[in-house]
């Protein structure tokens, strides 16, 4: 399998629905294992649930089960990942939308053939 397979949009979609499965049912796991007085899964892996895409089901288990809500270091940094991922999401649909608008002003710029004789006089 090719990586240009890989990336699918739908693959892509199928693996951030099982990445929030997965995050919404470990901070249900979490808060049973909280009830009784079991091994705990760590915070470092809840956070790392949502920061690989996991956000909005971390986010869901939070609420229904009613679980991590009231320790601050862990909303900060759960709430500094969903600012992240907003800001990337911007970022890549902005990249997405007006990519042919930039490429064009860097390419009549002729900024890149600058860098590129820039870099020839490096060899």
């Amino acid at each position: 399998m090719t990586s240009a397979e890989l990336f699918t949009p739908a693959s892509i979609a199928t693996a951030l629905i099982a990445l929030n499965f997965l995050a919404f049912a470990a901070f249900g796991i979490d808060k049973a294992r909280a009830e009784r007085g079991a091994w705990r899964i760590s915070q470092g892996t809840l956070l790392r649930l949502a920061f690989f895409g996991g956000t909005p089901g971390a986010y869901a288990g939070r609420a229904l089960f009613r679980h991590k809500t009231r320790k601050q270091p862990f909303c900060a940094n759960l709430r500094s990942i969903a600012v992240l991922q907003v800001f990337a999401g911007v970022m890549v649909l902005g990249c997405y939308s007006y990519g042919d608008v930039l490429t064009a002003r860097v390419l009549e710029s002729g900024a890149l053939d600058r860098i590129t004789q820039d870099v020839a006089m490096l060899d």
